[in-house]
């Protein structure tokens, strides 16, 4: 199956882990491919793993929080192929763990930076080419922490609830276009982003998902496929869970 042949994808933090996963659906799915990472090292690296597999693919080294990596990565993808089909806006940090009055505001305005500002930016950037076409699929990583609050990380939850708001307004005000808007609240998925967390931090976590495992990379990019997708035609401005049961609304 070959849902995005001909199609442009941008998935932000793509260097490795979740974001590289959904970069390898895609691509094996026919997308053309801008990745984006803060690392040059590391993106350089994901580029040469993807392209190894025989996928269309760019990078664009920057901080997503920064105004002018989401410009970059929006001008080398139009230079490259004229088009931006799907926006995956994955990029984000959780930051240091622990109760609210024990965190600096500097701790809070670091996350929210990347968080939130970087998903604000992208699609600021993307969407009014995305209307000049009538077309496109923007995916937000939120998280089941912005839904139900996971404490010692108020940050971490507090910006991942701001992404489902954004989503969902975000998705009211396109709703009459072309253009779906959806997040994705996964639960934990080993990752990288993970090793932040305390070995007590993990263990609460897992211990509250119902099929007490992690969610897997490949789980998260076959969802994230669908939603970037056409046939994610009558959704827009939703949240799907991947969450192992732990969602209850």
């Amino acid at each position: 199956m070959r849902r995005f042949e001909n199609q442009v994808a941008i998935v932000t933090g793509a260097g490795s882990g979740i974001g590289l996963g959904i970069a390898e659906r895609l691509g094996n799915e026919g997308a053309r491919l801008l990745i984006t990472d803060i690392d040059g090292a590391v993106a350089d690296q994901a580029v040469a793993e993807l392209a190894a597999q025989g996928h269309a693919v760019l990078a664009v080294a920057g901080d997503s929080a920064e105004e002018t990596t989401a410009e970059r990565a929006i001008a080398q993808t139009l230079d490259a192929w004229g088009r931006i089909d799907v926006l995956i806006n994955n990029t984000g940090i959780i930051g240091n763990t622990a109760p609210l009055w024990e965190l600096p505001v500097s701790e809070l305005d670091r996350v929210y930076q990347v968080n939130l500002r970087g998903t604000y930016l992208f699609c600021q950037q993307a969407i009014p080419y995305m209307l000049d076409r009538d077309y496109g699929r923007i995916v937000n990583m939120a998280s089941i922490a912005g839904k139900e609050g996971n404490p010692n990380m108020v940050p971490y939850s507090a910006t991942k609830a701001a992404i489902i708001g954004l989503t969902k307004s975000l998705g009211k005000e396109l709703a009459e276009t072309g253009i779906r808007v959806n997040c994705l609240t996964p639960a934990v998925v080993r990752t990288p982003i993970w090793e932040q967390t305390t070995a007590t931090q993990m263990d609460m976590l897992l211990a509250r998902i119902p099929m007490k495992r992690s969610g897997e990379i490949s789980e998260v990019a076959a969802m994230v496929a669908w939603l970037a997708s056409a046939e994610c035609s009558f959704s827009t401005g939703a949240v799907f869970d991947l969450s192992g049961g732990r969602a209850t609304y």
